[in-house]
């Protein structure tokens, strides 16, 4: 049976660093996933974007 999660890599708003690997429902949650994170290169907490 295939899996229903997803990996989703999720890129900072501000400097598009690529930050964190995440997964996700896709059958719950078809939008882009969007949070709020901390990112090292920013140093502060930014909203990372699912990158597709």
């Amino acid at each position: 049976m295939a899996s229903k999660r997803e990996q989703v890599i999720l890129r900072c708003s501000e400097c598009g660093e690529e930050n964190y690997i995440s997964s996700r429902n896709k059958k719950l949650h078809p939008d882009r996933m969007e949070t709020m994170k901390y990112c090292n290169v920013c140093r502060k907490k930014t909203l990372h974007k699912e990158k597709k």
